[in-house]
């Protein structure tokens, strides 16, 4: 099985289960006790913030280990808000970041408190300009990723910490995805990642926060970790993470130009193999093992069975994988084609064999579960009237595409075709049909029952 789902939980490194083994028989005391257990422990837990901050490059009293990614950046944009309370209550993210912050944002938001939410561009990148256009004398924190999670695209972090310094604005970094290929540059307040994004053990998150920086923890006051992240050290995990963090750091330089090199042979070939694929993300600016790409007439939960019936683990952002039947708020936000979306995220030590039988499997996938969902081989030549009613309501993605393209031969150059449909993943996908075939994408408007899109045929 070729394991390509690396930016969701990367494999437990072998020096981590080292480390975690050896440190589980002198770890599990209570290290803030003063008899000899307890100094082993606290010896073992002071060694690991150590490093930790060395490989962050900050301080070690400005390290807190906290039992989540997740819990990390609740706590810190909790801590952040509650402690600059008095300047004001407005909070500034960007579109594309971690649904944990976004939520984080959302119960601010619920308590009486403002939110911006700053666009990216169809590569999913924001500018500084925009930050600092957000930015208000009222501004709290503003929250940005070093690197996003679905397309692979990094972020300005430098310049909009710059901005943000500028504006007495402390800036929150969420580098879960980075931080194992390097130090995040610029001068953040606040930072955030989760070890097993690198290949450590789940369960351990790690919150910088600067020295300056007004922060008041919330919840229940708890003496350890400085009153930051209650709740008994897991220490053999946390040695294990930090352990991993520093073996990942001396294979990172070496290992990027390689996972570079696999991911822009998926970049370029797979549009040259698979007719109808958008493939998204910054080309250059980007994380080295992300590579995501959207196919047309493609049922994104189809497909990933397919090649997990073929031996790979992949990930999407289609509306056709969620609970929720709305596309991925990443994809949505940069504007890009959702169905058939495939996020390839390589581990450290992939293998180039398995890229290529990636790339050969793929075609077949894909017209097989295109062929299943009855997709147009080619578009219609005739002409017919000049406007086509398709009426999709009811129906998921990708299936009101489908019947867009069908019947979009049926009107004249000038014609339009009237779509529709109930599925919000529409509002997203029959606009980026229309860019992919260089055709015009008038609008909507509310129709009975659903949404009514205009599609009109310019060539």
């Amino acid at each position: 099985m070729a394991y390509f789902d690396a930016a969701s939980a990367a494999p437990l490194h072998p020096v981590a289960r080292q480390a975690l083994l050896a440190s589980l028989d002198e770890g599990w005391a209570d290290p803030a006790r003063l008899y000899r257990e307890g100094r082993r422990a606290r010896m073992l837990l002071d060694a690991a913030r150590e490093a930790a901050a060395e490989a962050v490059g900050c301080r070690a009293d400005e390290v807190v280990f906290t039992s989540s990614g997740t819990r990390a950046l609740h706590s810190g944009i909790a801590g952040a808000l509650a402690g600059r309370r008095r300047v004001g209550r407005h909070l500034v993210v960007s579109a594309v970041e971690h649904s944990s912050v976004l939520h984080a944002a959302e119960l601010f938001e619920a308590d009486g408190g403002a939110v911006t939410r700053v666009a990216v561009n169809r590569a999913g990148a924001v500018t500084p300009a925009d930050y600092a256009s957000a930015l208000r004398p009222d501004t709290a924190l503003a929250c940005l990723q070093s690197a996003n999670h679905e397309v692979g695209t990094a972020q300005p972090v430098a310049e909009v910490a710059e901005v943000c310094r500028g504006a007495g604005v402390p800036l929150l970094v969420d580098a879960a995805q980075s931080l194992g290929w390097g130090p995040v540059g610029g001068d953040w307040s606040l930072l955030a990642a989760s070890a097993h994004k690198w290949g450590g053990p789940s369960g351990v998150g790690l919150l910088v926060v600067r020295k300056g920086v007004r922060f008041a923890a919330q919840g229940p006051a708890d003496e350890r970790e400085s009153g930051r992240a209650p709740g008994f050290e897991n220490i053999p995990a946390i040695v294990a993470a930090v352990a991993s963090l520093r073996a990942v750091r001396a294979e990172a330089a070496q290992e990027a130009v390689r996972l570079r090199e696999l991911t822009e042979r998926i970049r370029t070939r797979v549009p040259q193999a698979v007719p109808d694929v958008e493939v998204v993300g910054d080309p250059e600016r980007r994380l080295p093992g992300i590579v995501t790409f959207s196919c047309l007439y493609v049922d994104g939960e189809a497909l990933l069975h397919e090649l997990d019936r073929e031996g790979f683990s992949v990930s999407s952002g289609s509306s056709c994988t969620s609970s929720t039947l709305t596309p991925s708020h990443v994809l949505r936000a940069m504007g890009v084609l959702s169905e058939g979306n495939v996020r390839v995220s390589l581990p450290m030590g992939a293998a180039e064999e398995d890229v290529e039988r990636f790339l050969a499997v793929l075609p077949g996938a894909v017209a097989g579960v295109r062929e299943k969902l009855g997709a147009p081989a080619a578009p219609a030549a005739q002409q017919g009237p000049g406007e086509v009613l398709v009426d999709s309501l009811g129906k998921r993605c990708p299936v009101p595409v489908i019947e867009l393209a069908k019947v979009f031969g049926q009107v004249p150059v000038g014609g339009t075709v009237r779509v529709l449909s109930d599925d919000e993943a529409a509002r997203l996908d029959i606009p980026a049909w229309c860019e992919m075939r260089g055709q015009e994408y008038v609008g909507e408007e509310p129709a009975e029952g659903g949404t009514a899109y205009l599609v009109r045929r310019t060539s």
